[in-house]
């Protein structure tokens, strides 16, 4: 985590709108960015129609309140099981995968808080789909993800560790009284509670390791030979002797390793966990007294619902040192981009935009590597910048092979159909940006772009509007001009 202090003093106390400090367009915006990935211009107006905090209470109240995604044909159908149907099942499986990254990518457009809370949470119980390849194990995982995702921490942690995802991909199934494997034992205290070195040793990690065995499953004479079987416990590979973790001296199993962390070690989770949630949602700078504030109100019974509840009302998530100090994902800038512009996109194009997101860096349910994307800075090199100008070309120049009518109806809804050039490439900008541009020159050089060659006296004689011939044309070049703005990567 980072150790520099943060220039953000405000507190976790309410925010009410002040003559100075109003509840205004760019707050809304900076909410929609931040807990879901933008907004429509519809969804902005009703936000506006609540105070701040009837707005974050909705937000979090639905994402409470969303079921859980039904579950697909094949849930629960294992490798075998397409084999003796006479399937491929290498095809079937590659087709069930990408049915379901297509399902996750349209619920960040649609899904809110929610869909946001799933893609942080599989980067915090992280897994690779690469590394367990098994469409009833993606189904499960999705399922553990939605189902806690607003819930119990220490619910959630209990059953991370019984997934068949995580047991696959941190060697869990491979965990035996005769060969014990510390990987997930490590994880769930380095990576899952409680940072690295953090109240924990490796005599507790070895410790751990062996109360955590017993699931797995033989197949004839093949230990943890799955074949996208269901994982269950074996009492025959349980490690059934006394061990000592933090301590505590007993013939300990999974639960008692769970129940023994969260009565041992709870402040050091609660700290962890919030340090995650504010790098996530305001800053990658800390402010160590804000999260130990969220940590108090965590510990008391480790509802992520209502720590985030807490933060996401307060001054501090407010402030205007918070707007605009996170680098965009890749997954934030392209379904942004959606959101705010109202496109529409076929389900090949969606599926080509996330191969292109994968190339520059972020490739749904597939994290770089266990200890998850790290995000900010590190999303951005000179390589990736490139990529991502040019993810956002691609999907101009899409709609506009498609739908160059698309253009011209944004600028309409976005502008409340102005004729000022002026007005309307400020009210296009400002909804991509966090905050607004630095100097009226900027605005200014961005307003020369979309006057395109059109003769200065069109616009002053009022010749010119949004429906003049070539003002879908004029569109595309701002969006041309804003997308490779600085201020279009941060959120």
């Amino acid at each position: 985590m980072e150790t520099s202090t943060s220039c953000n003093t405000s507190t976790l106390t309410v925010f009410v709108p002040t003559t100075d400090n109003p509840w205004n367009a760019e707050k809304a915006n900076h909410i929609y960015r931040r807990l879901c990935f933008g907004a429509s211009e519809t969804e902005l107006n009703a936000a506006l129609s609540l105070t701040p905090e009837q707005f974050i209470d909705s937000l979090v109240d639905q994402a409470i309140a969303t079921p859980v995604t039904p579950a697909p044909s094949w849930f629960n159908t294992s490798y075998q099981d397409y084999i003796n149907a006479g399937l491929d099942p290498d095809e079937q499986i590659q087709n069930n995968h990408g049915e379901w990254r297509l399902l996750a990518f349209n619920s960040f457009l649609n899904g809110g808080l929610k869909a946001r809370l799933n893609l942080f949470w599989s980067n915090h119980f992280v897994t690779q789909l690469d590394n367990y390849y098994c469409s009833s194990y993606l189904y499960k995982y999705y399922n553990l993800l939605e189902t806690f995702s607003t819930g119990n921490f220490k619910d959630f942690v209990s059953a991370a560790g019984k997934n068949e995802a995580m047991l696959i991909y941190l060697n869990g199934f491979q965990n035996t009284a005769e060969a014990p494997n510390e990987n997930y034992a490590r994880e769930l205290y380095e990576l899952f509670t409680l940072g690295l070195n953090n109240g924990y040793n490796q005599t507790d990690i070895v410790e751990t390791a062996k109360a955590l065995t017993g699931y797995n499953r033989h197949i004839g004479n093949n230990p943890g030979n799955t074949f996208c079987e269901p994982i269950v416990f074996n009492p025959d590979t349980y490690n059934n002797t006394d061990k000592v973790i933090f301590g505590r001296t007993g013939n300990w199993d999974y639960d008692d390793v769970i129940t023994i962390l969260f009565e041992e070690k709870a402040p050091l989770i609660a700290k962890f966990i919030c340090e995650k949630l504010y790098k996530y949602f305001v800053s990658s700078t800390l402010n160590d007294a804000v999260i130990n504030e969220m940590a108090t109100i965590f510990v008391t019974d480790f509802n992520i619902a209502n720590v985030l509840r807490t933060l996401f009302k307060s001054e501090h998530f407010f402030d205007t040192k918070t707007l605009g100090s996170i680098i965009k994902s890749p997954f934030d800038l392209t379904q942004n981009f959606i959101k705010v512009t109202g496109f529409n996109y076929t389900d090949d194009f969606k599926e080509s935009i996330m191969w292109v997101n994968n190339t520059v860096g972020q490739y749904l349910f597939q994290p770089i590597d266990v200890a998850g994307w790290q995000g900010d800075r590190d999303w951005i090199n000179s390589s990736t910048l490139t990529g991502r100008w040019q993810l956002c070309e691609y999907m101009i120049w899409t709609t506009w092979n498609e739908d160059p009518e698309a253009f011209r109806n944004f600028a309409i809804e976005i502008s409340n159909t102005s004729t000022d050039p002026y007005i309307i490439t400020r009210a296009i900008i400002d909804r991509f940006v966090p905050k607004e541009l630095y100097t009226t020159l900027d605005y200014e050089t961005a307003t020369d772009i979309f006057k395109y060659n059109i003769p200065e006296n069109y616009y002053t004689d009022g010749i010119w509007s949004l429906f003049f011939e070539q003002a879908p044309y004029q569109i595309l070049l701002l969006l041309m001009h804003v997308t490779k703005m600085p201020e279009f990567q941060l959120k």
